[in-house]
């Protein structure tokens, strides 16, 4: 499960942060709202844990933008009723007033990830590859390929990108934790599995020190 931690209080948001990682998620943080909605631009997160009282831009309009793409649990000091009707108004899909137990955020975390997601995600079909990210099934001329989830993953991220250039750290920030370790090592591994997977003639193209082109 991809989760996205907005939270002004740093120390906060790594705690939060650090907990969920050590339930097998992979999380990303963001101090402020520009960030939450820059990162969430090219990224796509199961589930938003969100403070409501942000700089840059409140959490309130964090919520708007990233609601018909993500699950949100709202956080906050304010514990009255109020409050909490105005968050799930908005469009938060889970409220949980400061201080709260972790064990309880984990498992609405869990909760949330669970469900199906908002919005059917298009099928997307390039160079005679065709991937279903909803069933997570890639065909290329008819023949099914079978991809383990971070070869699919990259490889989603290139039909996206529709013929225009990816950069190998766009690649590492939208398949990977920013965490995670391997880098660029990492990445060229997967993609030598992926065109050997995908088979010939080879359609991704590696544009020297600049990313990768599908």
């Amino acid at each position: 499960m991809r989760v996205l931690v907005v939270e002004d209080e740093e120390q906060m948001a790594d705690a939060i942060a650090r907990g969920l990682r050590l339930h097998a998620m992979a999380v990303d943080v963001a101090y402020d709202g520009q960030e939450a909605l820059e990162l969430a631009s090219y990224v796509d997160y199961s589930v938003v844990v969100l403070d409501r009282d942000l700089p840059e831009v409140h959490g309130d309009d964090v919520c708007r933008e990233l609601m018909a793409t993500s699950r949100i649990i709202m956080l906050t000091a304010a514990g009255h009723l109020r409050d909490r009707v105005d968050g799930l108004t908005i469009g938060a899909d889970d409220y949980l007033a400061k201080p709260f137990a972790f064990a309880e955020l984990v498992a609405r975390v869990r909760t949330l990830g669970r469900r199906t997601g908002r919005a059917a995600v298009p099928v997307l079909d390039r160079a005679g590859i065709r991937l279903d990210p909803a069933c997570r099934t890639v065909t290329r001329d008819g023949r099914d390929v079978s991809l383990n989830r971070k070869e699919f993953d990259v490889l989603r991220e290139l039909l996206r990108a529709d013929g225009e250039l990816v950069t190998s750290a766009g690649l590492r920030r939208s398949v990977w934790d920013e965490y995670a370790e391997g880098g660029t090592g990492v990445l060229r591994v997967t993609l030598t599995s992926l065109r050997r997977k995908l088979g010939a003639p080879a359609v991704i193209e590696n544009v020297p020190g600049l990313g990768y082109r599908l």
